[in-house]
């Protein structure tokens, strides 16, 4: 049997917010990326959580990962709402990030919700505004971002701060998806 390798901060993260990531899985796939509406009201559930999230992160993230500004896509999304003549949700609060564990578990989601955007482009009509799922990325980025993972997140309370962030920005987006889907609201536990 070939040997798996070390467990990364990736890896540990993944598993310990498996079941969050099923569940905004689940609620964002009754959106019919297919159709213009369905998709527009993707980019409303979306808009109520990036924004906010990124502005909360703004000048924690940029301290630890020096090409922030390259990852930030609110700007993306609102020019895409725009085009679709759709106003952005309201905004959620985000969640207390008391340090860089906690900021690293937090972009750790919205990083991974950049990758899964991509695969996610390919339902769209075709006259559908795709800047914010199409984000450009920089070369190496999320080797990037695993580094600043593993290289941060070595002791137990780092692992449980960024786990505890990463669940509640998988739980934000997902009651974002809920709302605008008008489905009953989660209570997290």
């Amino acid at each position: 049997m070939r040997d798996a390798g070390p467990v990364t901060a990736r890896m540990s993260l993944r598993e310990a917010t498996r079941a969050e990531h099923a569940a905004v899985d689940a609620v964002y796939s009754a959106f019919d990326l297919s159709t213009l509406s369905g998709y527009g009201r993707f980019l409303r559930a979306q808009s109520s959580c990036v924004a906010s999230l990124e502005a909360a992160l703004a000048d924690p993230a940029q301290a630890l990962l020096g090409d922030w500004p390259a990852r930030i896509r609110a700007p993306l999304l609102a020019a895409d709402l725009a085009d679709m003549g759709l106003a952005a949700a309201p905004p959620i609060t985000a969640p207390d990030l008391p340090d860089d564990a906690a900021v690293l578990g937090a972009v750790y989601v919205l990083e991974g919700s950049r990758f899964g955007g991509a695969v996610l482009a390919r339902r769209l009509a075709p006259d559908a505004p795709a800047r914010f799922l199409m984000a450009p990325t920089e070369p190496n980025s999320w080797r990037s971002f695993m580094s600043s993972l593993d290289r941060h997140l070595v002791r137990s309370p780092d692992f449980a701060s960024a786990i505890g962030a990463s669940r509640a920005v998988f739980h934000s987006f997902e009651a974002a998806g809920r709302e605008e889907l008008g489905l009953p609201r989660v209570d997290y536990v």
